[in-house]
């Protein structure tokens, strides 16, 4: 079966689209095989897809859309078929998001550069906490070296919960490519290359320690 890694944040506009397929496009470029599940009824990850597919060709990842009750069933079904499921989340907490940690291997919450959203953080932690699904926190929209960015690194320190090393920048490619159906690493290299590369390799390396834990009975 393969990994099945949800996307979650309670406030909207902290990038889970973003996240999900950049990581998605990151992966299968990397020879894995990787399906899209789209939970959230504003279906931007579904929009994204279609654009792909738009463009012509081979999209090189799959794409199913569910209800969040529905989540098992297509949970089940797209990990016996491929290494990786990647699910974009409604931005909110309720009953919805329970069969979602159900089924997942680790949940990535990205974390837009306010206090707000790290506020809004430690509920996504606490609903992952009591279906004990390890978290990693992406601190997304940063800009590093800025004061804002220190206090907010310092914030989410204080909460109970892994944070990537690697974090991702305020940069204008994120949305464009976005629009375009693509992922960064798909464009020219820049500096998003180095970013996108080191999350989906820090993620791999969590995935891998947590796979041996379970093996090993820890």
């Amino acid at each position: 079966m393969g990994h099945v890694i949800a996307v979650a944040q309670q406030k909207g506009g902290s990038g889970k689209t973003t996240v999900a397929v950049n990581l998605a496009v990151a992966l299968a470029r990397t020879g894995h095989s990787v399906a899209l599940l789209d939970t959230d009824p504003q279906g931007s990850m579904g929009r994204w897809f279609m654009t792909r597919v738009e463009r012509g060709g081979d999209p090189g990842i799959d794409f199913a859309t569910s209800s969040a009750w529905g989540v098992t069933y297509e949970c089940e079904k797209l990990a016996r078929d491929h290494d990786f499921v990647l699910i974009d989340t409604p931005p909110k907490l309720d009953a919805d998001l329970r069969p979602t940690l159900r089924q997942c291997n680790m949940v990535i919450v990205p974390v837009a550069m306010s206090q707000v959203d790290v506020w809004a953080t430690e509920s996504v932690l606490d609903l992952a906490r009591r279906a004990e699904r390890p978290t990693l926190v992406v601190m997304n929209r940063s800009r590093s070296g800025t004061r804002l960015h220190g206090e907010i690194a310092e914030a989410l320190a204080r909460l109970d919960t892994e944070i990537a090393e690697q974090a991702l920048s305020h940069r204008v490619i994120y949305a464009e490519t976005l629009g375009q159906g693509l992922g960064v690493l798909e464009r020219e290299q820049g500096p998003w290359t180095e970013e996108i590369s080191a999350l989906v390799a820090e993620v791999k390396r969590r995935l891998a320690v947590l796979d041996c834990s379970a093996d090993t009975g820890n």
